[in-house]
């Protein structure tokens, strides 16, 4: 039943960041970005809860506790800091690991389609942080590594202040080439 409806908003979304990706340099995230999303575990539970809004991944979360969708996915894109956490040796926990940059650009990326795709016309370039605060609020984002989470806020505060222009040049120009920024 929403089979296209499902499958125009994921191909919206991987347009969405094959166009900021592309826009920075990432030519080949931009083009191999959220391909998961079409394995039967992802995509079906995207047709069996979609609600054009928001994520299937968070009714599935709603109905079961946990949705096997995300779980699949974050297992298998590095642009979710949920993929960048190991087994700390010395403490044998599981604690985050510092994402590389290029995953966090294309994180950025992800987190601007995501709310240009789920608020349309609507959409505002302090969308993606105030998403961030709302998660970091509800301790969702309690697993990101620390400097992570300072450089992501920093680039999300960069794009609701400045925009995307200003902010696709500051991740080509420093993010990109190592250079250090939101340093604690």
């Amino acid at each position: 039943m929403y089979f296209w409806k499902h499958f125009r908003t994921v191909a919206k979304h991987r347009r969405l960041v094959r166009k900021g990706c592309f826009a920075v340099g990432l030519y080949r995230q931009g083009l191999t970005h959220d391909l998961s999303k079409y394995a039967w575990t992802e995509f079906h539970s995207g047709l069996k809860y979609y609600q054009g809004t928001r994520s299937p991944n968070s009714k599935e979360r709603e109905l079961f506790g946990y949705s096997l969708a995300w779980m699949h996915h974050k297992g298998r894109n590095k642009h979710h800091f949920e993929y960048w956490t190991d087994i700390n040796i010395k403490t044998r926990r599981y604690e985050p690991v510092l994402m590389p940059r290029r995953y966090l650009a294309e994180m950025v990326m992800d987190r601007i389609a995501a709310c240009k795709t789920y608020h349309g016309k609507n959409y505002k370039e302090g969308d993606a942080l105030a998403y961030l605060e709302r998660s970091i609020e509800a301790k969702e984002a309690s697993m990101m590594h620390p400097q992570t989470m300072r450089e992501l806020v920093f680039l999300l505060t960069m794009l609701r202040d400045r925009g995307e222009k200003d902010t696709f040049r500051f991740i080509r120009e420093v993010v990109l080439k190592d250079k250090p920024f939101a340093e604690e």
